[in-house]
């Protein structure tokens, strides 16, 4: 009997352990129907398209013979789940900044301690090293957003519906020059619980 009950501690111990496995950081993997990894990507691939795509790259550059300043404004999670924002940001900037066609100024958050650094410069670096004041870069476009859902549930079974909206808008003259949508729609179904 005591051997029986070491064997099924050990089982119920080997049950229990936590498992894990290394994957491509670009495959697909839905665990919950919950926004993931993949949403961010698969949004993010397709507003940076679909932005690149349009006249408002163009007609700037034109008229100004410069590539387009772009600050990221907020990007509003009204969703129903925590939804990691940066992450999507992030992605939509680093895929525009390498395209070479447009430029990226930091945000009001990261543009303070840039500014403390210069601060620190001005009374501490070599006065060939330094970087002076005033000479910061000025956004022509501010990109904005949001993300909704709607969940519908009926028993074991949901229906997740992503809307992300992105605007960009000019510095100049408040027009909104470009607007992205991608939408996402999601059918999960729970299993019953298994003993």
């Amino acid at each position: 009997m005591k051997h029986w009950i070491l064997l099924c501690a050990a089982l119920f111990l080997a049950a229990c352990a936590t498992s894990v496995e290394r994957v491509a950081p670009d495959s697909t993997i839905d665990l919950s129907g919950a926004w993931n990894d993949t949403d961010s990507r698969l949004v993010a691939e397709e507003m940076i398209q679909d932005a690149l795509s349009r006249p408002w790259i163009g007609e700037f550059a034109g008229r100004t013979g410069k590539r387009p300043v772009v600050i990221v404004g907020t990007v509003r999670n009204l969703s129903h789940e925590h939804i990691n924002v940066k992450t999507f940001v992030a992605d939509m900037e680093r895929a525009l900044i390498n395209s070479g066609r447009v430029d990226f100024v930091a945000s009001r958050d990261d543009r303070g301690e840039v500014r403390d650094e210069r601060m620190d410069q001005d009374l501490n670096a070599r006065e060939d090293t330094r970087n002076a004041a005033g000479q910061e870069l000025g956004a022509d476009f501010m990109m904005q957003g949001q993300i909704n859902t709607i969940i519908d549930v009926e028993g074991k079974e949901q229906v997740r519906y992503y809307q992300v909206d992105l605007t960009l808008i000019s510095m100049a003259d408040n027009r909104k020059v470009w607007l992205g949508q991608k939408k996402i729609k999601k059918y999960v179904k729970n299993a019953k619980l298994r003993y």
